[in-house]
């Protein structure tokens, strides 16, 4: 399994064996022995950055399962949704061409984006599962999101202690593409 994605799935502020792909790592080896995780996310990385590693990556570890969460950075930045929209499905799409299943994970952004762009990102996840017909994971931090003590001091990063609800939560997405 490849988990692809940016600082939310980095561990960004916190010790890497803390973060939910290190977590979920665990609960892998314990419940679906034989399954190896890699976490080739990067924090800052863009749906562009991570399209043009990913054909690398790909060849280097031939996942069964691709978890794509990415796209935070796209939207912090204010890019070009459309563009962010087809650099994931050309992910995606390269993903499947080499036999994974997909697991795409998607995430929202604050309210100071103005609700147009806002909906339209949050929504973009939805649309390319449905028009890929990949799995999704609506919002990867939606069992933390309220709760102001789950995220470090730039309110953008989930601490140690939310890890685990995080990991539990796209647990419930990843296990049927565990075949």
């Amino acid at each position: 399994m490849l988990v692809y994605g940016d600082s939310l799935s980095a561990g960004y502020g916190i010790a890497q064996q803390s973060a939910w792909p290190a977590l979920l790592a665990k609960r892998l080896a314990r419940e679906k022995p034989g399954w190896q995780l890699v976490n080739a996310s990067i924090g800052g990385e863009t749906s562009a950055g991570g399209r043009t590693r990913l054909p690398q990556a790909l060849e280097r570890f031939q996942p069964r399962v691709f978890v794509l969460a990415l796209g935070a950075n796209d939207g912090l930045r204010g890019l070009s949704l459309a563009q962010m929209r087809e650099n994931l499905r050309a992910m995606i799409r390269l993903a499947r061409q080499q036999g994974a299943r997909v697991l795409l994970v998607g995430t929202r952004l604050p309210p100071n984006y103005g609700p147009v762009y806002t909906t339209e990102f949050a929504d973009s996840f939805a649309q390319l599962a449905r028009e890929e017909k990949v799995a999704l994971l609506p919002f990867l931090l939606e069992p933390v999101a309220l709760d102001d003590a789950a995220f470090q001091a730039d309110r953008l990063h989930p601490t140690a202690a939310a890890q685990p609800k995080i990991a539990d939560h796209v647990w419930g997405a990843l296990r049927p593409l565990l075949r």
